[in-house]
């Protein structure tokens, strides 16, 4: 129950985000900035339970200046440059104002921490703009994601009997990992099906007052259905490994979960797995298709 009704609050919130104008674009980006540092505050506690000890203030802050510069100078050069310059910060910060006995796994933790919640994350708010995204990407995303989660989970409980990866994640098996991609297509051909109805003529002043009260809200998924059935089962693919990874960093830790913030899913990272490797690999097939 806590699962659900934590469920039930942040899905439409994260909708309603996604659907709010370009003009609020800048607030979209700073709500997943929130998202990432308080993922990396997780992380960082899970490293200390390893005999690291990064300097958390600076690594957070690191975060939020690469979501920053990455909302003012939107460019791969200018991204690239911007993560390179943080990271060699960090490991600057920490030669100098950490035990020189622990720089190596502080500097360590803290870099990979700039990588793999907020590098991974910058994707998210590149997915919601042209030309390579647009909220209709966004939504693909979280439906493909959230689909596959919540088919996973509940055939799994209920069917699973051969495991996946116990060492990694005793409870993942491979009938909830077969109904995690089944979910995920099913979802994203219901998107396909709804865009399509969205375009027809059946009632023109539904859509007309649709498009002027929330334009965001007007799906497109142009290609061949089956073009987002592939891309949906990629993202899947992507998803899973990323719960995995998790998993591993967790059992690394001797933890159960990264944190207890979120109630019935523990913490934010717990929750947000997933898409740390799903969005950059989306935005990556979304490049590739466009540009060959």
């Amino acid at each position: 129950m806590k699962r659900l009704l934590t469920a039930l609050i942040l899905i439409p919130l994260a909708l309603l985000l996604v659907f709010l104008g370009p003009q609020w674009q800048g607030l979209f980006s700073l709500a997943v900035a929130g998202v990432a540092a308080l993922a990396g505050w997780e992380y960082l506690n899970l490293t200390r339970r390893c005999g690291a000890d990064p300097p958390r203030a600076a690594t957070l802050v690191a975060l939020v200046a690469l979501f920053v510069a990455n909302y003012v100078w939107p460019d791969a050069d200018h991204l690239l440059a911007t993560f390179g310059i943080l990271g060699l910060g960090l490991l600057v910060f920490c030669t100098f104002c950490k035990p020189v006995e622990g720089v190596i796994a502080d500097a360590s933790a803290s870099i990979f921490c700039l990588l793999y919640t907020g590098f991974t994350l910058l994707a998210v708010p590149a997915l919601r703009q042209p030309p390579y995204g647009s909220s209709s990407m966004i939504v693909f995303l979280f439906c493909a994601v959230w689909a596959g989660d919540t088919a996973a989970y509940y055939v799994g409980r209920a069917w699973g009997r051969h495991k996946m990866a116990p060492r990694l994640s005793p409870g993942k098996s491979w009938e909830g990992a077969a109904a995690s991609l089944a979910g995920s297509m099913i979802a994203v051909a219901a998107l396909v099906g709804l865009s399509t109805l969205q375009q027809a003529p059946w009632d023109s002043a539904i859509l007309s007052w649709l498009e002027r009260a929330c334009p965001a809200a007007i799906l497109s998924y142009p290609d061949d259905l089956w073009y987002w059935l592939l891309l949906a089962a990629v993202v899947n693919v992507a998803a899973q490994t990323g719960d995995l990874a998790e998993s591993a960093l967790k059992r690394s830790a001797g933890v159960k979960d990264s944190g207890d913030l979120l109630p019935g899913h523990g913490g934010v990272l717990d929750r947000i797995d997933a898409l740390l490797l799903a969005a950059p690999v989306l935005w990556y097939a979304l490049v590739i298709h466009q540009k060959f």
